[in-house]
This record gives structure tokens, C-alpha cells and sequence, in this order.
């Protein structure tokens, strides 16, 4: 079970809705000690183990792309006051060199992530949920441009796991939990007015 001290904060939202940048920003305001973070992203399972479509595509997109009990467990080392150590994923990227990850515990623990609320036994002990909303067609845009420039995928390849792959994985494992969340963040244009709620629950329990 969760440390009673432990405010636990799961944030999602979809491909290109910004959550990098709003966690960027929102960590400015805390340090290490105060936050600890904790990316879905440095979870993912090999390649060779990934679900491959139809058409013979990998599909990062499936909850089962992320190593599940490992992303659980270290969510759970911190909560008892132990450090995690993780190497960062490079998104198959050969140009990319992974750099080590090292979380250390502290009285806020956040976990982001596309699946952060689908996987139950995370969902179940969050104390507070975020979902960072951005129009789906602004966020396709995003990612063909983020792709391109960070990742190496050419617009064609984006746009066919866009439409077979993410959209697909948003609307089942992660749209049907909005509406359970205590704070959705519209970041059509900029996410100001939900990173200053969210920065003044984090301190208020901080406070206690």
C-alpha cells in the first residue's frame, strides 16, 4: 500500500498534447526534493518485443509496449523511500545516446504517462489524476513536426501510426478516464491557467 506521506499525481494526455513541456515548467517550480517524476516513456519494452500490426509495423501505442510491473514497482520504491535508476529511452533512435535516470524519493511523487490511468494498480492509489487536453487535429500537427525534428520519422510514417496506432490507443485506454480527473488542462494555446492549479494543490499539500 501507499505511504500515507506520499501525495501521488498521475498526469496524462495525449500524443503532442504538451506534457513534456508542462512537466518542464511545472518542475521549475519545485526542486528534486520536493517532486519526484517518473516518465512512462523510460519504460518501454524492446523492440523485438513490441506488437507488430498487419501491415508489419511496430505498435509502441498498446499498453502491453510498456513494461507494466517495472513502471509499478519503482512507482512503489520511491512511495517507500528508495531511489530508482533507469536508463532514459531513445525512441529506437541510433543518433540518440541514452543517458542514465535517477529518481530519488520525495513527499510528491508524479506519474506521467499515456497509461498512467489504465494500468489499475497505479490508477487506484493516485490521489489526484491531470489530463492535458489539446484538439486531436492541432496535436497531429505537433507530433509530425516533433517527429521530424527530434525523432527522425519522415511525415508519412507519423501520419500511419497516427491513424492506426495512437489514435486508436488514446480513445480506448485513455479518453474514457477524463472525465474522473480532478483537473483537466486545456492547452489548445497555452496551459498557464491549469500548471498555477496544479503548482497550488502541490503546495498545499506541502503545506500540511
Amino acid at each position: 500500500m501507499k505511504h500515507k506521506q506520499t501525495f501521488l499525481i498521475g498526469i496524462a494526455g495525449g500524443s503532442g498534447s504538451g506534457k513534456t513541456s508542462f512537466l518542464r515548467e511545472l518542475m521549475n517550480h519545485f526542486t528534486a526534493e520536493d517532486v519526484a517524476l517518473v516518465s512512462q516513456d523510460n519504460y518501454y519494452e524492446p523492440k523485438e518485443k513490441q506488437h507488430v500490426d498487419e501491415n508489419g509495423q511496430h505498435n509502441f501505442d498498446m499498453p502491453t509496449s510498456i513494461n507494466r510491473t517495472h513502471f509499478h514497482d519503482d512507482m512503489m520504491r520511491l512511495v517507500n523511500g528508495d531511489s530508482i535508476e533507469k536508463l532514459e529511452y531513445n525512441f529506437n533512435n541510433p543518433a540518440w545516446e541514452p543517458q542514465k535516470v535517477i529518481v530519488h524519493p520525495a513527499p510528491v511523487v508524479i506519474m506521467e504517462g499515456l497509461f498512467v490511468f489504465h494500468y489499475e494498480e497505479i490508477w487506484n492509489q493516485l490521489d489526484y489524476k491531470v489530463y492535458i487536453d489539446v484538439h486531436h487535429e492541432e496535436r497531429l500537427q505537433r507530433r509530425i513536426q516533433r517527429d521530424g525534428k527530434e525523432r527522425g520519422f519522415g511525415e508519412d510514417q507519423v501520419r500511419y501510426q497516427w491513424f492506426n496506432h495512437v489514435r486508436p490507443a488514446e480513445e480506448k485506454y485513455l479518453e474514457p478516464f477524463v472525465s474522473s480527473c480532478n483537473l483537466v488542462v486545456d492547452n489548445n494555446e497555452h496551459f498557464g491557467p491549469g500548471l498555477n492549479e496544479l503548482v497550488a494543490v502541490i503546495r498545499g499539500f506541502s503545506r500540511k
